[in-house]
Parts: C-alpha cells; structure tokens; sequence
C-alpha cells in the first residue's frame, strides 16, 4: 500500500484540548544483551526518537470538508511495541504511536457478513455535558476455517544477525515457527531463509509433508554478524518468485527486529522492491521482535508490501499470531480496501479522525482502483474513532460509511455501506446502556493519543485508569484488564 504524506497542521480545538507532550521518549539499550553477542550498530532507517507530537489529523469543518476518505489498515504492532515500551518502565516515542493500530489489536463485536464482502457497522455515543460525540465505523470480514482455505507458499526470511541473540528474539522465533509448521495444511510449502551481513536459502520452497526436513532448517538458525535486511528481503522474494503458484496465496514474512545496518541505505530503494512484488501478488508480513526495535520501518515495509506489521514480546503472543491468526487468515477477502465517511453539514459543525494520519486519500481516490488501499484478510475487523462536534439540536442523518475493495482474484469491485442517524448516538459514552466495546475503543484510543501528545479527549491519565478498570472488573477479555495495567504504568512514569 502506498504510503502518503502526514497531514499537515496541529488539530484544532475539538475534543481533544491541546498541551504538550512530556515523557522520557524511547530510550535503547544493549544491556540485556548476553555475554559475546555483538552490539548492534546503529540502524540507518530509524529516526533519533523525538518527544515531539507528530503532526494528526486536522479538525474538519463540514462547510468545507464533509468527506473523509482512508485507507483500511489491520496493523498492531504500534499496540505491541508499546506495552512492550510501557512495561520495561520507558514512556514510548510519540511517532511510534497510531491509535488506529491500538484500536484495532482489541477485539471488537461486529456481526459478520454472510458472503465474502464486509458487513459495516456504525454507532456512537456522546460525551457527557457538551455537544461533541464519538463515531465509530465498524468494518468485519468473514472468518473461515484454515482447513477451508487455498494452499500457501510461504517463504520466511529470518533475521539471524547478533542484536537477535537477545533473549526474546531469535530463540522465541524459532519456537514459533516449529509450532507453526505443525499447524499448516499438507497442501502447503515453506522456503526458509536466514540474513546477517548476507542472505542463505537454509530451505528451498518445501512441501509440509517434509516438515522434519523444515523443522531442521529452523534448528540451523543461530545469531551472528551485522544486519543486511536487503538482501534478506531480495532472497527471500527471489525464492517466494521462483516457487509462485497462482492458484495459491504466496506471501513473504520478515522476522526481525528492524534495526538493518547494512546493504542498501535508501528507504525508497527497498519500499520499491517490496511494492513491485506486491503487485505481482506476493504479500509480505513483518513480525517485529525485541526490545529494541525499527518500528518505522517495518510498518512502512508490510504497508508498501500489501500485508500487515505485527510485534510480538512472549510466546503467548507468539502462539496466538502463529498458531490462531496466522493459519486462519494467510487468504485475502479483499484488495485495496478504503472507506469513506460523509459528514451531513446540518448535522455536524466539525469532525475529526483519530490516527490513519499516514493512509489519508483524496476524496476522488475512493472509486479510483487504481489507488491502492489496504489488503484484509478473513475474520479481520477495522475500526475507525471521529471526534464529532455537533450542532446543537440538530436531527436527521449524521453520516454515512461505505467501504470499496476489489475481489482478491477478479479485481471486480465492491461496496458496502450503512448510515447513522444523529437520534440513535448513545446519551453517553460512559453509560451502562452504551456498548462496552464502544467504551473501550474509546479508553484505547484516548490512551494512545495521550502518551503521543497529551490529547485525551479531555481525559488525563487517572480518568482513563478509572473508566479502564471499571470496564476491565466486568469483562472476561484479558486485554481490557492489561490495559488498565498499561495506564497504571504509564501514570508511574510520568
């Protein structure tokens, strides 16, 4: 997916009051590194970590800009790094923030569509005392058994270069790939290669059922030397090229903690070679490890390469991407996904879209398939937060949200959409009749743009705290009561 320019502008006064962003920013280290791993240089593609807001979304007003338009993302690894950030006791560097990438690793309950396509959901809820609201944009593909899916050639590239001797890098790799190879179908074939300062093919493209020569490929892995991602990523698509199967979902996935510091040193050079093979339908995963990690460039690598950036710390997390996701979604449902969300002006005064800063298209790209959008695969959900201000006393049809994509195979395009009445937003966020996972999107959301530059939706931290562990005492998701742990810790160090 084609990465365009940040917005330009600090957001205007909406919800979210504007004060500067403190925080230590994010502070690397090669202390836990163990004894005899070489320190790893300095990486050329990531930026000193700045304490600086990032430039968001602006506030839109209607009379102007009713229309929104983006492209669909089902990134995570901002969330992932993050936790990671927080739990080690360091604040996280603002541009490593996306809240859209925060919202999206929760759970979320859409209904899913009987076909192939998307179901759109659309509700909202107002803010307690004022005439601003929260919209939210749901969008859910349908989920589908891993035994019902096309086979896969999946080619993983592996980075075994020193800084991955870090306990929490090479070694839970390893572990997570054996466990995958148990999981895939028969029908399926895994090339493996290895990069430091050069790329070796340990495996050639190899059916699943010589998983015992695979799995002894993955014994091979051992970390040394310097980190020459290139020409891991040129191996890696030259084998995923050799073995592609048309009739097969083919995707390249990188395991590495980003920090490349050698071969090519020009960021478009490499997004180049990631978006040509992208378009000969050879998807690429990036799966970010260690407490060190490129977040910037393996975000912009899976966006440029049609897949999705993940960031994994424990082998719980492993497990879950590897053993669950992983096997269940390697097929697409749809191809350059974007929505677009128009705004009634007599309804709303002003709107704002919290994240998606770097998927941003021209209204007129929307039904342009020629723009690329977001890849989804089945069983994913997007969702999108506005902060929305309202017009006092207004009624009628506060906005409509569509969705296009193209058929992964046909390219035949498709939408769907569904709109919202200004009459059915909940009378408050915070309220028990208001959906639960609306409440908490919107605590994870506000989280996010906190620690990113202090814009909460007027909430500080021991507000969230208090809405998170309120939620978290009644919910059996996990994830809800780690996030009310996250805010306690973010309060701890700042």
């Amino acid at each position: 997916m084609r990465i365009r320019p940040l917005a330009v502008g600090v957001g205007l006064a909406a919800l979210l009051a504007v004060a500067a962003c403190g925080g230590s920013g994010n502070v690397t280290s090669s202390e836990n590194a163990p004894a005899g791993a070489r320190k790893p240089a300095a990486s050329p593609y990531r930026p000193a970590p700045s304490s600086s807001p990032i430039q968001e979304n602006e506030e839109q007003d209607t009379t102007t800009a009713q229309i929104s338009t983006f492209a669909l993302d089902v990134d995570t690894a901002s969330y992932g790094y993050a936790r990671r950030t927080l739990q080690t006791g360091r604040w996280p560097a603002p541009g490593e923030i996306r809240p859209e990438e925060w919202v999206n690793a929760f759970r979320q309950d859409y209904a899913q569509p009987t076909d192939d396509g998307f179901a759109v959901h659309v509700d909202g809820a107002k803010l307690p005392g004022s005439d601003e609201a929260v919209l939210r944009v749901g969008l859910q593909t349908r989920a589908s058994e891993a035994a019902a899916r096309r086979p896969a050639n999946l080619t993983f590239v592996v980075d075994v270069s020193g800084s991955m001797a870090e306990p929490g890098r090479l070694d839970l790799v390893k572990s997570a790939l054996r466990t995958l190879l148990d999981q895939l179908a028969p029908g399926d074939q895994v090339s493996i290669v290895a990069f430091d300062d050069e790329a070796q093919v340990l495996a050639s493209m190899t059916p699943l059922t010589a998983r015992d020569e695979l799995k002894s490929a993955v014994d091979r892995l051992v970390a040394n030397g310097g980190t020459n991602l290139e020409a891991g990523l040129v191996a890696g698509y030259e084998e995923a090229s050799k073995a592609f199967r048309p009739a097969a979902t083919n995707r390249v996935i990188l395991l590495s903690d980003g920090l490349a510091n050698q071969g090519s040193t020009e960021w478009q050079e490499i997004l180049d070679r990631v978006k040509e093979h992208a378009g000969r339908q050879v998807a690429l995963l990036t799966v970010g490890v260690g407490r060190e990690y490129g977040d910037e460039l393996m975000e912009q690598l899976a966006d440029n390469g049609d897949g999705m950036a993940v960031y994994v710390s424990s082998q719980e997390e492993a497990d879950k991407i590897f053993t669950t996701q992983l096997p269940a979604t390697i097929d697409l449902r749809a191809r350059d996904a974007k929505a677009q969300v128009v705004f009634n002006p007599s309804v709303v005064e002003s709107y704002r879209l919290i994240g998606y800063e770097n998927r941003a298209l021209a209204t007129e790209e929307f039904r342009d398939d020629s723009k690329d959008g977001g890849e989804i695969g089945p069983g994913h959900s997007v969702t999108a937060l506005y902060s929305v201000r309202l017009k006092p006393g207004a009624s009628g049809q506060l906005a409509q949200a569509t969705v296009r994509w193209q058929d992964p195979d046909t390219r035949a395009a498709s939408e769907a959409g569904k709109s919202l009445q200004a009459g059915d937003l909940a009378e408050d966020v915070w309220a028990k009749a208001t959906p639960v996972r609306l409440q908490v999107d919107v605590v994870v959301a506000a989280f996010a743009v906190y620690l990113r530059d202090k814009k909460a939706f007027g909430m500080d931290l021991p507000q969230l705290g208090e809405h998170a562990s309120r939620l978290a005492a009644t919910s059996e998701d996990p994830m809800v009561s780690e996030l009310a742990t996250l805010i306690e810790q973010a309060r701890s160090i700042s």
